[in-house]
């Protein structure tokens, strides 16, 4: 096969395969992410994973201090959406993770050295949303 070196054969299945895991499951993470803000149970977690905020200051001073029970009750996903970062794009957007996945899996059918680019950038994009996401606070 030819094709980008690197990225010949074994590896580009293993890779297309990896990045569809990581994306399904960045996709069921934001989901539940998303019914916790929706259900007005949105926690400090919650928010700094779909906004992409990581100081615990700068999110009280975008969305106000939480409730007793340290939840946001008040905040909207129209809230989350206009205090986005790039990071939280990173992290947990859905249109992201479903191109990922197209990448993905039109690698399985084409063979040409521009799927090989774009599936080493979604596996870049893939790889620095879950770095990104390591460094949530907890």
């Amino acid at each position: 096969m030819a094709g980008y070196a690197p990225l010949d054969g074994l590896a580009a299945t293993v890779a297309a395969i990896a990045i569809i895991l990581l994306a399904l499951v960045s996709l069921a993470g934001t989901s539940v992410r998303r019914q916790a803000v929706e259900a007005g149970m949105a926690r400090m977690t919650d928010l700094c994973e779909l906004t992409g905020i990581f100081d615990p200051h700068q999110l009280q001073d975008v969305f106000g201090p939480p409730d007793m029970d340290q939840t946001w009750r008040h905040v909207r996903m129209v809230d989350i959406a206009a205090a986005r970062r790039p990071l939280g794009h990173l992290i947990s957007n859905d249109a992201v993770d479903g191109l990922t996945i197209a990448v993905a899996a039109a690698s399985f059918f084409i063979r040409h050295p521009l799927v090989d680019v774009a599936l080493v950038t979604a596996l870049a994009a893939q790889v620095g949303g879950w770095l990104a996401a390591s460094r949530l606070p907890r």
